[in-house]
C-alpha cells in the first residue's frame, strides 16, 4: 500500500492536507524506549510552516497528540498512533483544481487514478503536509538511534545554482551536526546560506520558485546492516525518500560522479585501525552490496522547484476539453528545501531503525 512503509517497523501515514487531522501509526517499535515529547515537538518545529520569510505563510502548530502506544512516556509494545490537527486551511483556494489541474502537481494523475474522487484541497494525500506525520515517526526513531550512538543530520547542499560545502566523506564532528539542527537555515557555510536565502526571496518576488538538494549523513552506523539486491540499504532509503513529495533524484556517496572516475579512484581501500577493519575513503557512501560497511552513510536528495507559483500557466479544462490559463492561489513555499531537511533525516531514521531490527540489534 502506498502510505505504508517498513518490514519490521511498520509506518502507516494517514490524512489529507485539509482534513481535520493527519497522523501516523507505528507498529513494531521496540518496547521500553522512552520518547521525549519535548524533543519530538522541537524536531517537528524544524519542518513546520510559517516560521520564515522563505516559507509559506500557512501557520500550523504541528503539536502531536499521542493517542496510544506509550505508557508513562515509554513504548509499551502496542502500536503507537499520533495525530496533528489541521487548523489553518483555506479550502476555497482549490475549488477549480478538480477541473483545471495545476502544472507540476499530481492533480491530473490523481484524477486518472481515482476517477475524480480525490481530495484536491491543498493536494490532499499528495501534499507535503503529510511529511509532518513522517517527522513524528522519524523523530521517535532518531531518539532510539541516538541512544545506540547513531547520529543523523542533514543540510541544504544547494539552492538553485548556489552550493554549500559537502559533508566530508569520512564524517563530521558532533558539534557540527548539532549546530545544523539548531539553526533555522541549516548550512555548513553561513555565507553560502545567505546567498541561498536571497535566491529564494528573489524567486518569491518574481512569483516563481526554486529547487535544490538536501544532503544527509548518518554517523556511526553499525556495519553489516542491509541485504543484497531489492532489500539493499540504497533501495530501502530511496523508497522512503521518493515518498517525500517533490523528490526527483537520489544518489549515494560519490553518486553520479562515480561514473567519471577510474575504478582505481572510486574503490575504497581497506585498512586496519586499532584491530578493526575500516576504509581509507568513502566513495561508496557507507554501503556496499546493499549492506552497511561501518563508514558514514552519505546520500543526497534532489527537490524540484515548488510547482505552485503565482505566474499564469497553461493548463486545460478536463470537463470542457479546452485550453485554459491558470493562476494558482493559496499560500505556498517559494522553495521547499529548507523545510525538507528534517524530513530527509526522518526518512533516514525510520529506514535505518527498521533495517537494524532485521539484525536483532
Amino acid at each position: 500500500m502506498s502510505s505504508y512503509l517498513g518490514k519490521n517497523l511498520h509506518i502507516s501515514i494517514f490524512g489529507q492536507s485539509h482534513a481535520p487531522a493527519i497522523g501516523v501509526t507505528m507498529d513494531g517499535l521496540p518496547p521500553g524506549e522512552r520518547v521525549d515529547l519535548e524533543a519530538l515537538e522541537a524536531f517537528l518545529q524544524r519542518r513546520a510552516p510559517g516560521r520564515d520569510l522563505t516559507a509559506t505563510t500557512r501557520k500550523e502548530g504541528d503539536n502531536p497528540q499521542i493517542l496510544c502506544g506509550l505508557l508513562d512516556g515509554v513504548t509499551c509494545g502496542a502500536p503507537l498512533t499520533a495525530v496533528i490537527a489541521n487548523t489553518n486551511t483555506r479550502s476555497q483556494d482549490y475549488a477549480q483544481l478538480r477541473d483545471v489541474p495545476r502544472p507540476g502537481h499530481a492533480d491530473y494523475t490523481a484524477s486518472l487514478r481515482y476517477g475524480g474522487f480525490q481530495d484536491v484541497r491543498g493536494g490532499g494525500h499528495f501534499s507535503g503536509r503529510l511529511t509532518a506525520p513522517l517527522c513524528i515517526a522519524g523523530g521517535i526513531c532518531l531518539q532510539i538511534l541516538e541512544r545506540r550512538g547513531i547520529q543523523i543530520a542533514a543540510h541544504i547542499r544547494s539552492i538553485f545554482t548556489t552550493e554549500d560545502r559537502p559533508f566530508h566523506p569520512m564524517g563530521e564532528d558532533a558539534d557540527t551536526l548539532r549546530r545544523l539542527k539548531e539553526t533555522p537555515f541549516p548550512v555548513l557555510d553561513s555565507a553560502k546560506g545567505e546567498e541561498m536565502r536571497l535566491r529564494i526571496l528573489e524567486a518569491k518576488n518574481l512569483q516563481d520558485s526554486v529547487g535544490g538538494v538536501v544532503e544527509c549523513i548518518v554517523m556511526h552506523p553499525p556495519a553489516g546492516v542491509g541485504d543484497p539486491m531489492f532489500g539493499g540499504m540504497e533501495g530501502r532509503l530511496a523508497c522512503a525518500l521518493f515518498g517525500i513529495p517533490a523528490v526527483k533524484g537520489v544518489e549515494f556517496g560519490a553518486g553520479f560522479g562515480a561514473a567519471r572516475l577510474w575504478g582505481s579512484q572510486n574503490n575504497d581501500p581497506y585498512t586496519m585501525e586499532h584491530g578493526t577493519v575500516t576504509l581509507k575513503s568513502n566513495h561508496a557512501g557507507g554501503i556496499l552490496g546493499g549492506i552497511t560497511n561501518g563508514m558514514p552513510l552519505i546520500f543526497r536528495a534532489a527537490f524540484k522547484p515548488t510547482p505552485s507559483i503565482g505566474l499564469e500557466q497553461d493548463s486545460v479544462s478536463l470537463s470542457r476539453r479546452t485550453a485554459e490559463k491558470l493562476t494558482v492561489h493559496g499560500r505556498h513555499d517559494p522553495c521547499i528545501v529548507p523545510r525538507a531537511v528534517p524530513v530527509v533525516e526522518a526518512a533516514a531514521a525510520v529506514v535505518l531503525l527498521d533495517a537494524i531490527l532485521d539484525c536483532g540489534m
